[in-house]
């Protein structure tokens, strides 16, 4: 369900877990005019959680201060109004045991089964009310029905299912012959030329007439379709239409962010990094990161070796992409040599997301591998880090997400791209043609 004021109905209490919280410090204000309750085992969670400079403990940090600011004068265990119109009620509530004891029945004392047993004992508690539990932990979900406890996702930043399906781009076919050449002819035409419905600002377009066809993108400047030409970026050539799309958003200036979706194989990344070199002298410096995803949900601090030890498992697919453009010159060629400068003085800076956040980007052009990994405040983290001539690029597969509490409509490259779609200085390709190898294609095809 949506948890907005449409949500409908009374009566209802949402518990929620620890992972809602982290996943969205403002949780609390998203159940329109229900009550709201967190059991103590949250709170004690979340006290875990607030040092470091994670996101996660961002929003417990700030979760807490919530708490503290809306608790200055009452005490917990009683209902507390929520502020500002519309809302209803908070507390927290106590891990209590009655005869339906979640860590006798999943024998063992887990935070999760305390908060199970407090969910139960509100439920037993307030019998006119309906007590659900949202957690982004299906494994909770499933326990909680399990214990006849209704439970349920956190939708709030989730997107449509129909918004997955945007690419950023279109097939039209049956182009008259006169309209395909035009375009040829004058890298233009106006805006109505194309019998297609509503335009998506920077939307690309395959135009085709039999076996003639141009590349083309809606222009929201000069509201006209412009033609898209193949243009080779630092060696690496769009092989094709799509990564013909993405090089034309990732090299058009007055584009300043850009999305770029698709499966393993498909040159995202690769991209990205060539386009980034093709444009040096714009920018003072390439930023390129990904989010640290720890094996078993474990910190890296448990990796041995110093921070660069810890972290090069997880840097290494760009250090790949990295090498792969070298390879298309020789060692001694004036573009390898580059590179190698560029790495040594900085201008080029392959760092970890948690590295970014707090800083000021100016005259900076970064790209964030492996996007899917991040929650929707954590992509709106980084993006408003963005200043003067900065732009910013993400790649990802939301269909490959590596976290156990994000999906393919929760994660933070489709939230960016449903809230940003249609706007002049956004634009989004979906990449589906795999080009890693014909191995890789055949892989993908049929494993």
């Amino acid at each position: 369900m949506d948890h907005d004021a449409s949500s409908g109905g009374s009566g209802k209490i949402y518990v929620l877990d620890t992972s809602v919280i982290i996943y969205d410090h403002e949780a609390l204000l998203s159940f329109a005019e229900h009550d709201v309750a967190i059991p103590i085992t949250v709170l004690e969670e979340l006290d875990g959680f607030k040092k470091g400079n994670d996101s996660k403990n961002f929003c417990a940090r700030e979760f807490i201060r919530f708490i503290d600011k809306i608790s200055s004068k009452h005490l917990l265990q009683d209902w507390v109004p929520l502020d500002g119109p519309g809302h209803g009620r908070f507390r927290v509530i106590l891990s209590g045991r009655g005869e339906l004891d979640a860590e006798k029945v999943f024998d063992g004392s887990k935070a999760d089964h305390k908060i199970l047993n407090a969910a139960v004992a509100l439920q037993r508690e307030e019998p006119s009310k309906r007590v659900v539990l949202v957690t982004k932990d299906i494994a909770l979900r499933l326990k909680a029905k399990a214990l006849n406890l209704p439970a349920e996702d956190y939708e709030a930043g989730k997107v449509e299912d129909k918004s997955l399906l945007y690419s950023g781009k279109s097939l039209v076919e049956h182009i008259p012959c006169e309209v395909v050449a035009e375009i040829h002819e004058n890298g233009r035409l106006p805006e109505q030329s194309l019998p297609v419905g509503d335009i998506v600002k920077n939307q690309f377009f395959i135009l085709r007439n039999g076996k003639r066809s141009a590349l083309a993108y809606f222009n929201p400047f000069d509201r006209s379709i412009d033609r898209v030409e193949k243009q080779a970026v630092y060696g690496v050539t769009p092989r094709n239409a799509e990564q013909a799309f993405a090089v034309h958003a990732l090299l058009k200036p007055e584009i300043k962010l850009v999305t770029l979706q698709g499966a393993a194989g498909t040159g995202k990344t690769l991209l990205a990094l060539a386009c980034a070199l093709e444009q040096r002298r714009s920018f003072r410096q390439i930023l390129v990161t990904r989010p640290v995803v720890p094996l078993g949900n474990k910190d890296i601090g448990y990796l041995p070796g110093d921070i660069q030890s810890k972290l090069g498992p997880y840097m290494e697919p760009l250090w790949d992409n990295l090498k792969f453009i070298k390879g298309q010159f020789g060692d001694k060629e004036s573009a390898a040599k580059q590179i190698d400068e560029m790495l040594r003085n900085e201008k080029i800076e392959v760092t970890p997301l948690t590295y970014i956040r707090g800083r000021s980007l100016s005259d900076v052009i970064l790209i964030v591998d492996e996007a899917q990994n991040l929650t929707p405040h954590e992509v709106k983290t980084v993006v408003t880090r963005a200043g003067r001539n900065t732009k910013i690029v993400l790649t990802g597969d939301v269909h490959q997400i590596d976290t156990p509490y994000l999906d393919a409509r929760s994660n933070g490259l489709a939230y960016l791209t449903d809230r940003l779609k249609g706007h002049e200085l956004f634009a989004h390709v979906t990449l589906e043609k795999g080009e890693r190898s014909e191995l890789a294609n055949l892989a993908s095809e049929l494993l």
